[in-house]
């Protein structure tokens, strides 16, 4: 059994990104120096997920300020007002974000918005009635290649075209079926790249998959990914949810040619129902979402365990995984001195949710008599 996540913390352990960009901001560090601590900071944590023997490692997950910001200048969605700046392109990357007042002129920053049920905003990318949508932006080739170079082969993280495109404020009067057929253009271009980059799997991250669908949505869903899909060449693409189940889409979904689907089993309520009453496509593999991403606790070994195995009996190809990005949960409890080890027992944050998800690993391939509830009660190591 494989183990996987769909995202990393990107601040560092001692918040080095959080630093280095503000330095850069005041002037202090070089955008060359800048870069040298971000290309620092996912070397040490694809190496960190190597040591807990994370199969799924993921690139493009870090950013040096929002996913959704990234993937708006990955698709050339840069509103007008930050095009006549004429900066550079982190600097208008920056100003998208933060704003920007100088010789240039002066533009606010664009509107930040809660990211579903999290503590964490995003920026909210503009679409204007003449945006040309077009793949633009290098950042997630350049990461992927970036790991390959380290001898590390990564699972790419995009943003999915139907959430971007839910997301999205467009401006003016067209719609997101305006832009479908730009957008499926675009994305089918990034599966062509990331083919000839020799990737093995392409996650799109689909969050907007678990909110309340209409009929038009649905449509929206599979007029997008029927087309996408056809450009995947020997890439195999990893259609990725969270935050939620999909009683609305569950089977459209699992009928597109995905080669795997990651579905949440912690705030998914209706996730292993949906399984075990609609079946799970056998020539799929299934990325279940066991441990809980968003939370500060340790894992219910023996409720996980009992996923799994209802999972496995019913025949499905799982690798575990998390129930959404780690970015959500402090870095290390290695760093917390000043809490008392009979607290510290009982969290867990990223760092240890690796651990987590090794031990998961291990004690199902290891003997099925390790599934039994005595040997989970009993083990203080694994489960509090």
């Amino acid at each position: 059994m494989k183990t996987a996540i769909i995202g990393y913390p990107r601040v560092g352990t001692l918040r080095e990104l959080k630093f280095a960009t503000e330095k850069y901001f005041t002037g202090v560090l070089s955008e060359a120096e800048l870069q040298d601590t971000a290309a620092l900071l996912r070397k040490t944590h694809w190496q960190t997920q190597i040591n807990n023997g994370i199969d799924f490692i993921p690139s493009n997950d870090f950013s040096l300020y929002d996913n959704m910001l990234d993937t708006a200048v990955l698709l050339n969605v840069i509103p007008k007002r930050y095009r006549q700046l004429r900066l550079d392109p982190l600097a208008e990357y920056f100003a998208m974000a933060r704003g920007y007042q100088g010789v240039n002129g002066d533009v606010k920053a664009l509107a930040m918005k809660k990211w579903f049920n999290t503590n964490y905003h995003y920026i909210v990318p503009e679409i204007e009635d003449d945006t040309e949508i077009l793949l633009a932006g290098t950042k997630a080739f350049d990461e992927f290649s970036e790991a390959k170079n380290l001898g590390i082969v990564t699972k790419p993280v995009i943003i999915g075209a139907f959430t971007f495109l839910k997301l999205v404020k467009f401006t003016g009067n067209k719609t997101a079926d305006d832009f479908a057929a730009d957008i499926i253009k675009a994305y089918s271009e990034i599966l062509k790249k990331f083919n000839d980059l020799g990737s093995e799997w392409v996650q799109f991250d689909e969050p907007a998959l678990v909110m309340d669908l209409t009929t038009d949505d649905i449509a929206l869903l599979n007029r997008i990914y029927s087309e996408i899909l056809l450009a995947k060449g020997s890439s195999k693409v990893l259609l990725q949810t969270y935050f939620g189940d999909l009683r609305d889409c569950y089977q459209e979904v699992a009928l597109q040619p995905f080669d795997g689907i990651g579905l949440d089993f912690i705030e998914g309520k209706n996730t292993l129902d949906l399984v075990k009453r609609f079946g799970f496509p056998k020539t799929k593999t299934l990325f279940a979402g066991v441990i809980n991403g968003k939370n500060i606790w340790r894992n219910n070994y023996g409720h996980t365990l009992r996923i799994i195995e209802e999972l496995r009996n019913s025949g499905v190809n799982v690798v575990l995984s998390t129930s959404c990005s780690l970015l959500h949960v402090p870095y290390t409890l290695k760093n917390e001195s000043s809490l008392a080890d009979e607290y510290k027992r009982h969290f867990a944050f990223a760092d240890e949710k690796l651990s987590e998800l090794a031990d998961l690993k291990k004690i199902i391939t290891s003997n099925t008599h390790l599934y039994i509830p005595e040997y989970i009660a009993n083990t203080s190591s694994l489960c509090w």
